[in-house]
């Protein structure tokens, strides 16, 4: 199967992986936004779990690693419920890990332990040990593959970073000691300045924020109603919206009516509607310097000021008044 990706190019990939991505369990992830609720108030913020998770699995390919790391970094995603990372607000869940919390169960239930079995892979040991894969996935502030391409890829789709800029990054990244690492001091810094538009300016945007508020206290009522289950964020976003709908419920469908591209929001300390704080992410690249790893803000000061810049937003989170 050859397959084409708008940020690595294209690439022919194993039969096992061509299954894996005719799967129901992938397929879905095409009717899941990576911004939660974000493509409700923007429809240009509309990248897919889909376009990531094989994003991923390619970065890993393009990076050497191995079949088995490639299907892990396809799968990692695939028990992500509709609007994402929204569930996690409508739990209450700080730590923002639902999807991870309910990885096993999601797989053991679907045909992807029979296509892995097919093609003689352990699908435990694969996927349910993630410690395994060092690309696929690391704590903050390292690079791994999952960070960087959702960064690269809502960045560049969102209009911040141009093909020629992600180039010259992926180009620059070398794998040493089983870690991911960066060669040059220009492209970690122009990484963690756009790592910070991500996580930062796009996360945090004021409208964002609003239509997580909105729609996870839309979903939230939904629940206590019972017009919705919590099997039910296995299914697609416009499938979860679409059973809110038809509810006639009138609270319910007065708060979806909420969510639309001409909301009108802006940042207020003074006076605000919505205050929420998200998960502190940080990144600090290694280098291989000197024949050594050492961290970037261990030689960047413009590096040290953005991380120190990020935490203090992060602990502060956003103020929001709608007007």
């Amino acid at each position: 199967m050859i397959i084409s990706d708008y940020l690595y190019g294209e690439f022919e990939i194993d039969d096992v992986l061509a299954e894996l991505i005719s799967s129901k369990p992938v397929q879905r992830l095409k009717g899941i936004h990576q911004g939660g609720a974000s493509y409700l108030v923007n429809s240009r913020w509309n990248v897919t779990r889909y376009e990531h998770s094989v994003g991923v699995m390619l970065l890993i390919k393009q990076l050497g690693g191995s079949l088995e790391e490639q299907i892990a970094g396809l799968l990692h995603d695939v028990s992500h419920t509709a609007f994402s990372h929204v569930i996690d607000f409508v739990l209450e869940n700080k730590a923002e890990d639902y999807h991870e919390e309910i990885f096993i169960d999601v797989i053991n239930k679907s045909e992807i332990p029979i296509i892995l079995k097919k093609y003689n892979f352990d699908y435990e040991h694969l996927l349910f040990n993630t410690t395994t894969w060092k690309l696929l996935e690391q704590p903050a502030p390292d690079l791994c593959a999952d960070r960087i391409d959702y960064t690269l890829r809502d960045m560049y789709v969102y209009g911040q970073a141009s093909l020629e800029e992600i180039q010259k990054f992926i180009n620059d990244i070398i794998v040493h000691q089983g870690k991911m690492c960066l060669q040059s001091l220009e492209r970690a810094e122009w990484f963690v300045k756009t790592y910070y538009q991500e996580v930062l300016d796009f996360f945090l945007d004021p409208l964002n924020i609003y239509a997580y508020d909105k729609l996870s206290q839309t979903l939230k009522l939904a629940l206590d109603k019972k017009i919705i289950a919590l099997t039910d964020f296995l299914k697609e976003d416009h499938e979860l919206i679409e059973l809110m709908n038809s509810s006639n419920d009138r609270q319910v469908q007065s708060l979806l009516k909420q969510l639309h591209p001409y909301v009108k929001v802006r940042v207020s300390q003074s006076e605000f509607d919505i205050h929420q704080k998200k998960k502190t992410r940080l990144i600090d690249p290694l280098l291989y310097f000197e024949n050594q790893l050492i961290r970037a803000s261990e030689l960047s000061e413009d590096v040290r000021e953005m991380n120190v810049a990020a935490k203090e937003k992060f602990q502060q989170g956003v103020f929001v008044k709608i007007l």
